[in-house]
């Protein structure tokens, strides 16, 4: 059995490399080469936008392309670009674009993990005939009772599990994570001893086809004229104001709304329906319940309608918050949690942990049936508790 948990010698081990032309995909390489595996590198071309290409931080665009090329010639492994260009607009920046325009605010790195990577590359490294594909992500990959089982990283601060819950089981019986036990300096002392000419590159930071961080740009460049004016209504129904369009909005946001003085006030809810943000006091913000859908399960029993106790990460910097979860129908899910948590957004992904294993996750989506009569509810039991009923 080799380092890859794989009953072969490495010389005889065919491992694709998903190299993005960063450090982390480097030194992957860069170890299964050392340690004598069969190693082909694959780099996929996403995208090709303007000022992008030469930004420092980005991935998968021209200067990185140059870089992993750059890496795997000084390794001696062959090395190829695929482009993926339409794959990618397709199944993730226009699922980003059009998950803003329905008042969400998405994760296009998980739907571009979820499809182009671990669907797409998957696919193309058992055409190469691969035993294995290896990404530079820091989670790990254990051998359970019942099949592989993902896990965090040993790295708390660098740990991408959060990103990975769509993660299959037969993907992950195929791909391997050699960095999972690292940590960061460890990864960039191990590029600087192996001569990478990646070893001071920086880390990506941004969503890599947004320039400068300005979502709403995007959305206004991919689909023009989309973005409705609408109006800035009081979760108890007042109209406070009026808005360009949803997209300039996220749950949880305080400035920049435009509607006066008085008592702060937070982005409670986008209604896509109705063009509406609607605003109310920080306290509304708060949720115990987070409804769920597309969940991916990868515990080792189905999850079932009887409320199992767990932890969750509903945005990938928080903490692990208590909570217990339950299957309902047509694949989704709900989590209950033990302490209130504000500005739960739909589009973000509500992910399952069990210690360090991930039990999978799926999307944040608004409660069934939400409208404005939801939210006049609930503003009428804010007031009641305030005022001590």
């Amino acid at each position: 059995m080799n380092s890859l948990g794989i009953d072969k010698a490495p010389k005889d081990t065919r491992v694709v490399v998903a190299m993005s032309g960063g450090v982390d995909s480097s030194v992957t390489a860069a170890l299964l080469a050392e340690e004598g595996y069969d190693v082909i590198g694959i780099t996929l071309q996403l995208y090709d936008h303007g000022d992008a290409v030469e930004r420092p931080g980005s991935c998968c665009a021209g200067v990185d392309i140059h870089d992993a090329r750059q890496v795997a010639a000084g390794l001696g492994i062959p090395h190829y670009v695929l482009d993926y260009e339409d794959r990618f607009k397709e199944d993730v920046i226009d699922d980003f674009v059009d998950s803003y325009l329905a008042g969400e605010t998405p994760i296009p790195c998980v739907r571009c993990n979820q499809t182009v990577k671990f669907r797409d590359l998957v696919a193309r490294a058992k055409e190469l005939n691969a035993d294995a594909l290896a990404t530079g992500h820091y989670v790990r990959r254990v051998d359970g009772e019942h099949g592989p089982e993902l896990h965090r990283g040993r790295d708390a601060g660098k740990d991408q599990s959060y990103f990975l819950f769509a993660t299959t089981g037969e993907q992950l019986d195929f791909l391997r994570f050699p960095l999972g036990g690292m940590d960061k300096d460890q990864t960039r002392a191990l590029a600087e001893r192996f001569g990478l000419s990646v070893a001071a590159k920086p880390d990506s930071q941004d969503i890599c086809f947004v320039a400068g961080g300005d979502y709403a740009d995007v959305v206004r460049k991919m689909r023009p004229g989309a973005s409705i004016p609408g109006d800035i209504v009081h979760i108890d129904g007042r109209v406070l104001g009026h808005h360009d369009g949803i997209i300039n909005f996220t749950v949880g946001q305080r400035r920049g709304l435009n509607i006066g003085g008085g008592d702060p006030l937070y982005v409670v809810r986008l209604e896509a329906k109705n063009a509406q943000v609607l605003v109310g006091p920080k306290q509304a913000l708060d949720e115990t319940q987070v409804h769920i859908k597309e969940v991916n399960w990868l515990g080792d029993a189905p999850l079932g309608a009887a409320a199992m106790d767990v932890e969750v990460k509903l945005r990938s910097a928080q903490p692990l918050i208590p909570a217990s979860i339950m299957a309902k129908p047509g694949g989704t899910a709900e989590a209950q949690l033990a302490v209130p948590m504000a500005a739960v957004a739909p589009g973000q992904a509500c992910v399952f942990y069990q210690g360090e294993r991930v039990l999978g996750g799926g999307w944040i989506t608004a409660a069934p049936n939400t409208d404005l009569a939801g939210a006049n509810s609930k503003a009428a039991n804010l007031d009641s508790a305030a005022l001590g009923a």
